[in-house]
């Protein structure tokens, strides 16, 4: 198992940036695949963006490729979600997951495959 601390949401105008940071930590912290989903009011939660921890490989879904990029701090417990040219359709709370077992695949990140999970950080971008 590995714990998961979310932190850097907030309020933010449309055309602004914020960066989410995702600590991890316990036994299989940095293993495995990290990713970040988002959930809107009376949504799914969405697979974004997916980092795999052994070589920094990354998938992104189309609807934020060219505006989000994940990358790894300089310790690999830690992965960042930076997010640029904020659109008022990205507010929702963001979570991070991850899987010491699991490498990110050209696919969505589902959540059924991520066994960790952080408490979400609210993301509010307004117009």
């Amino acid at each position: 198992q590995v714990q998961l601390v979310e932190s850097g949401g907030g309020l933010v105008q449309a055309g602004g940036s914020l960066r989410l940071s995702c600590e991890a930590s316990g036994p299989q912290a940095g293993y495995g695949a990290t990713a970040w989903f988002r959930q809107e009011p009376g949504k799914e939660r969405e697979g974004i963006t997916c980092i795999n921890n052994s070589d920094g490989s990354t998938y992104a879904i189309l609807s934020v490729k060219g505006r989000f990029s994940i990358s790894r701090g300089n310790t690999r417990n830690t992965v960042f979600l930076q997010m640029n040219s904020l659109k008022p359709e990205d507010t929702a709370v963001y979570y991070c997951a991850a899987d010491a077992d699991l490498y990110c695949s050209d696919a969505v990140p589902d959540k059924t495959d991520f066994g960790s999970w952080g408490q979400g950080t609210k993301v509010t971008v307004s117009p």
